[in-house]
């Protein structure tokens, strides 16, 4: 009877370590799905991506990022708001290094 109850108790105790072990990686793989959901985010918004780091603070970290994003004015805006007046902030883009297709080079 002494060996079966020991059986059971490694039966067990095996399998909540598997189960804590699966646990820990849907979390873990949770919180990298979120930070980057939130990196992408910052980075349209104009913001450093960087900022998403905020949710790693347990549980006011994914509020402040909400607030961030709900109240603060997005650097993105500002930029709009200067090329739509006419005065650009952002640089013109340079010419492709290549010659457009269908035209020929001359020699």
């Amino acid at each position: 009877m002494d060996n079966s109850s020991s059986t059971d108790s490694a039966a067990t105790a095996g399998l909540v370590g598997g189960l804590l072990i699966v646990y820990f990686v849907v979390i873990i793989a949770t919180v990298a799905l979120f930070i980057w959901v939130y990196w992408r985010i910052f980075s349209k918004a104009g913001y450093s991506g960087a900022l998403a780091l905020l949710n790693l603070v347990p549980g006011i970290g994914p509020l402040i990022c909400v607030l961030i994003l709900a109240f603060g004015r997005w650097p993105i805006e500002d930029q709009l708001a200067a090329l739509q007046s006419g005065r650009t902030s952002i640089p013109p883009q340079a010419p492709p290094p290549y010659p457009p297709p269908g035209t020929t080079l001359s020699t």
